[in-house]
């Protein structure tokens, strides 16, 4: 491989090798600051009245799926920590302490995450150099609190169950916007895994409303995760992961009393290299198709079920 930009060719041996790949210090002190700082005043703008206290869960029977969550594709949105909402159905903290993620199109609407993400020559670069995509689309972003105490464990998984096409082509881009630790929830990953781990499942809307998860492979002959060491990853503010769409990983409880901010987002593979179909429970919108990462036109519109 020649002409790479800001990756090196080692670099990008290890993300094919590994699935993920960690760069240090991606983003400056100043862009990494301004994130964080506009997250947090996001928390703190967010009104609590006609919220319906929707939370985020990661289990597979019960993950999350009423119309706030599925219509926030084109809008910036609230959800919870499980354990935010006490047995009465009432908030046990104050709201800024109780948000899971704020999502899913903070890359479209807020100019502070729409610098850093589509308008930022960097991010261009690493597309490039990765050449995962032919003409990579960006779909949703989000900023994950990881609250003290409370962030909730995310179970193995890879991305590609919830980001689905066909073939699989998600790719996640995952910032630190605070220092991510053992104690507060850092990532940890499966290296290689996503050679070995097929999609076997993917996320879909069901007929009759919700989330649920359709298989791909029937049960009785998906193979069984690969076993094999966990490595976790520390982050300083501003470093970035590259995680593959099919790659596992997972993130433990924060059990200390910081907050783990980041800011991830993820790209697809765009018409007619891979199909994103209206099964998918994020959909584009006429008013905000998936905006193409690299520098051709603006939007792209994916068809529904091309």
């Amino acid at each position: 491989m020649s002409g790479l930009e800001y990756l090196t060719q080692e670099q990008v041996e290890q993300f094919r090798r590994d699935g993920y790949l960690r760069l240090p210090s991606f983003l400056s002190p100043e862009d990494t600051e301004a994130l964080l700082t506009r997250s947090k005043q996001l928390l703190s703008n967010f009104s609590l009245e006609d919220h319906p206290l929707t939370k985020f869960t990661t289990g597979d029977d019960n993950h999350i799926g009423d119309d706030y969550f599925l219509t926030s594709g084109d809008k910036i949105r609230y959800f919870l920590e499980e354990d935010a909402i006490g047995a009465d159905g009432e908030l046990n903290r104050e709201k800024e302490k109780a948000v899971n993620k704020i999502g899913h199109a903070l890359h479209e609407l807020d100019p502070v995450f729409r610098k850093v993400t589509l308008e930022n020559p960097s991010m261009k670069a690493v597309a490039r150099d990765l050449q995962f995509h032919h003409d990579p689309v960006a779909l949703q972003s989000m900023v994950i609190c990881k609250q003290p105490r409370i962030g909730g464990e995310v179970p193995e998984h890879n991305d590609s169950t919830f980001l689905y096409t066909d073939p699989p082509t998600a790719l996640g881009f995952w910032i630190a916007l605070e220092k991510c630790t053992p104690e507060n929830g850092a990532l940890s990953f499966l290296p290689g895994s996503h050679k070995s781990a097929p999609i076997t499942k993917r996320f879909v809307r069901l007929p009759q409303g919700g989330t649920g998860f359709e298989e791909l492979i029937p049960p009785e002959k998906a193979p069984k995760n690969p076993e094999g060491k966990y490595i976790l990853e520390a982050c300083m503010p501003g470093d970035m992961v590259l995680i593959h769409g099919s790659v596992l990983h997972r993130s433990e409880k924060n059990r200390s009393p910081h907050t783990r901010f980041a800011y991830t987002f993820h790209m697809i593979e765009s018409p007619p290299h891979a199909v994103y179909d209206d099964k998918n429970w994020l959909q584009p919108t006429p008013r905000m198709p998936f905006s193409r990462i690299l520098d051709v036109p603006n939007t792209v519109t994916v068809p529904v079920g091309a």
